[in-house]
């Protein structure tokens, strides 16, 4: 349903002129719960700075041997190696988010409690390649018997079942993702031809005898024809190679914007490749290629792996970092206080060795005389995508169209929306349950990156919320608002950093991941885009240094 169809729509209702968000407001009279993670913190050193006051002495000081400074995938998988080895020494601080783009939240309590992610919402099954994600699922219970094997068995939990996705494409649902109901022949020939093309590339070999794109992207080939795509766009890469359909560039440009939440004509063609020839994963029980979810999205995974590591946690903000004689300095500080008068408390941590799991950006504000590493701040740290992430409770099920059902995605043709998921979608139940929750997903590539966090900066929750019910609007019309509840959204300015060309050749980067003194580095970051599988190997890389 177009924009027009939903204000004729909500007119015969006695809403006459409202739009989407005005009409939820109108019936509902609910103001969305707003989340900002870091921005109370940034803000309140920000102020610190432009007055010239600082922060109080530490209250106490805290030793620890190993000190994890943040509690993202990376580390959370630093935190799982060190606790497999038996290590018991260390502390983790969170950051402004515990679990980071891991993150969760829910609805409810006890038996009515109904989970939803706040970011990262799948795991695609391991490639054979990726044996520390394998041997992560294995000491979790998720993948059962031997997790090195063609085809590992998992948990039936967590795969996920059908129907898995669908699209609105002109009107009506279709399955999967990309166009395919009334699109001409000759496009649906060179869907196939690109297809063709990735089954290639799948097992395409380098000189160095490696494939050209695996997981961890360290192990993949270094060979000159391949490290020649990262200095053009994937979009450059579709044109030299004469593909022109409309519908298979729409749709690569969606699997840019979903999984690095910018366009396919900034991202490295590289890196657009690789989204599809790394992940061929394979299950004795589903078929290939599948995912993991959780109703809440990574959360659960990330708490496994904290409860598995015997990690301690704290609560706190990292502001300075310094290395010294016997190890590492780390300068916490958390607020207190009511909203708009913040008061910060300060601690201390002092450890042997120090994992610095925090993005990029971050570390170089906050890590002191980085450049000494090798990381020049000004050229090295990554363009970061921002993206909003919006959970509707919905006290129903609105009626769906008749050509495909309900699914776990479901995408909308357009942008910027990237779709919703269900949250319940993996409950395994003989009826559905009475409540559920939609996870819109927002990746704001219509504009540039430093445009979007001005407007999330300045918009207010109502403009918010008609953003992030624009592909809901699309696939219900009208039926859509009187079945929510409540609204939360969150926010992330620095969502994930984006591949642009030149990505792998960062030198910066590179640096960082071979640090090895007492202070260590370990982020996603470090690969030059947001992913689980990145950020769990350089988690463990960390690790094992520490422990070395």
């Amino acid at each position: 349903m177009d924009r027009r169809s939903f204000v004729k729509s909500a007119a015969g209702a006695g809403l006459a002129g409202l739009g989407g968000a005005a009409a939820f407001a109108a019936w509902q009279e609910i103001t969305p719960s707003v989340l900002y993670p870091g921005r109370a913190e940034g803000h309140f050193l920000r102020d610190l700075a432009n007055t010239g006051a600082v922060l109080p002495p530490p209250a106490e000081t805290v030793t620890t041997d190993v000190a994890i400074l943040g509690s993202g995938v990376a580390g959370l998988s630093a935190a799982w190696a060190l606790g497999r080895a038996g290590l018991r020494g260390m502390l983790m601080v969170d950051g402004p988010q515990p679990d980071g783009n891991a993150a969760g939240g829910h609805f409810g309590s006890g038996d009515t409690m109904l989970e939803y992610p706040t970011g990262a919402h799948y795991l695609p099954l391991p490639s054979p390649e990726s044996r520390h994600v394998r041997a992560m699922l294995h000491d979790l219970g998720i993948i059962q018997g031997d997790p090195y094997g063609e085809r590992p068995v998992y948990d039936e939990r967590f795969i996920l079942h059908g129907p898995e996705e669908r699209l609105l494409y002109r009107g009506a649902w279709q399955d999967g993702f990309l166009p395919t109901a009334g699109v001409p022949d000759w496009e649906l020939r060179e869907h196939r031809r690109f297809f063709a093309e990735v089954e290639r590339l799948r097992s395409a070999r380098g000189e160095d005898g490696r494939r050209a794109f695996v997981f961890p992207t360290v192990l993949s080939s270094d060979d000159a024809r391949w490290q020649a795509l990262d200095r053009i766009t994937l979009k450059q890469w579709l044109d030299r190679q004469g593909y022109r359909a409309p519908s298979l560039h729409w749709y690569l440009n969606y699997c840019c914007r979903d999984d690095y939440g910018t366009r396919y004509d900034r991202v490295s063609a590289w890196a657009g490749l690789h989204y599809y020839c790394s992940r061929w994963g394979k299950a004795a029980n589903s078929a290939d290629g599948a995912w993991l979810t959780w109703p809440g999205g990574l959360a659960p995974l990330a708490r496994q792996l904290a409860a598995r590591s015997g990690i301690e946690r704290r609560a706190g903000t990292v502001v300075s970092v310094k290395r010294t004689g016997a190890g590492v300095e780390a300068l916490c500080f958390t607020l207190e206080g009511a909203p708009g008068r913040p008061l910060a408390r300060t601690y201390l941590v002092k450890a042997r060795k120090a994992i610095c799991a925090m993005p990029l950006y971050v570390a170089a504000r906050v890590v002191d005389d980085i450049a000494q590493l090798g990381f020049d701040a000004r050229r090295h740290t990554p363009a970061y995508a921002p993206w909003l992430v919006a959970n509707f409770l919905m006290r129903d099920f609105p009626r769906e169209l008749p050509q495909a059902p309900l699914s776990w995605d479901n995408v909308v043709y357009g942008e910027p929306g990237l779709g919703y998921v269900v949250s319940t979608h993996q409950d395994i139940r003989v009826t559905p349950p009475d409540k559920t929750v939609f996870t819109a997903y927002v990746a704001l590539s219509d504009r540039t990156p430093e445009d979007a966090r001005r407007w999330l900066q300045a918009a207010s929750p109502r403009e918010l919320v008609e953003l992030a019910s624009r592909d809901l609007e699309s696939a219900y019309g009208w039926a859509f608002a009187p079945c929510v509840e409540r609204v939360e959204i969150t926010l992330r300015g620095h969502a994930m950093a984006e591949p642009l060309p030149g990505f792998r050749a960062n030198a910066g980067l590179r640096a960082l991941r071979e640090a090895d003194g007492p202070l260590l580095f370990a982020h996603a970051d470090l690969s030059g885009f947001s992913v689980f599988e990145e950020a769990a190997w350089w988690g463990i890389q960390a690790a094992d240094k520490a422990l070395g």
